[in-house]
């Protein structure tokens, strides 16, 4: 028995896109070209960085470039800013942050690094402190000489060794204060101090800030009736 066999014409047709498809041409002349409009950002200035620094007559201000130290009576600070903010002392003696961009990413480190350009002013003049609340039974600080000592319910006490700069100030042994010339310093001894015993939601035991509001819980006995 002879076999059939059936010939396929082979196809030499391609497209633009596609190249060759079950024998249809699509001219790369037909596809057509889609555009895209971009709509230009716009930044606005922000409110915080167009501020100007006021600077005290006890307060030394050096500038070099993109360097800036900062030395008052209580310590010095130095930082060192991107290219895309700058620092200008002007001729009255206020410090201005300005931009040297015009990028939504320069208009939101423009106000960071004027706050704090501002802190570093104001922690080597005045200084800046946090306290912290301890609330619980037998919840007590101690200071041991550079250490900070805490019974927060363990079954040992913590030692918390107190950060060059920074003064640490016990009082009535439930709370603490943290003081010192470098705000972020500050801020981060202090979390490390709550993040011993943070203050739970049902009785509001723990080391909280003497500012901060714990949000309460009821219990589940509270719920019966």
């Amino acid at each position: 028995m002879a076999s059939l066999s059936a010939s396929i014409p082979s196809c030499n047709l391609k497209s633009g896109f596609l190249g060759e498809m079950r024998g249809i041409r699509i001219p790369s002349s037909s596809t057509s070209r889609v555009g895209f409009w971009k709509k230009p950002v716009e930044c606005k200035e922000s409110r915080i960085g167009k501020q100007p620094i006021e600077v005290p007559s006890n307060v030394t201000i050096m500038l070099e470039g993109q360097d800036l130290k900062v030395k008052g009576p209580l310590g010095e600070l130095s930082r060192t800013y991107p290219r895309e903010v700058k620092v200008d002392r002007e001729d009255s003696g206020l410090l201005r942050v300005s931009k040297a961009l015009d990028t939504r990413r320069v208009n939101q480190m423009h106000g960071l690094f004027r706050t704090l350009t501002d802190n570093m002013v104001v922690g080597v003049s005045k200084g800046f402190e946090k306290r912290l609340q301890m609330v619980g039974v037998g919840y007590r600080a101690v200071l041991e000489g550079n250490n900070l000592v805490l019974n927060l319910g363990f079954s040992h006490p913590v030692r918390m060794a107190i950060p060059d700069g920074l003064k640490v100030k016990v009082e009535e042994n439930t709370k603490i204060v943290v003081s010192g010339y470098d705000k972020c310093s500050i801020g981060e001894f202090a979390a490390s101090i709550r993040k011993w015993r943070p203050p739970e939601p049902y009785k509001g035991k723990g080391v909280r800030y003497a500012d901060e509001v714990v949000r309460r819980k009821e219990g589940k006995a509270g719920k019966k009736k």
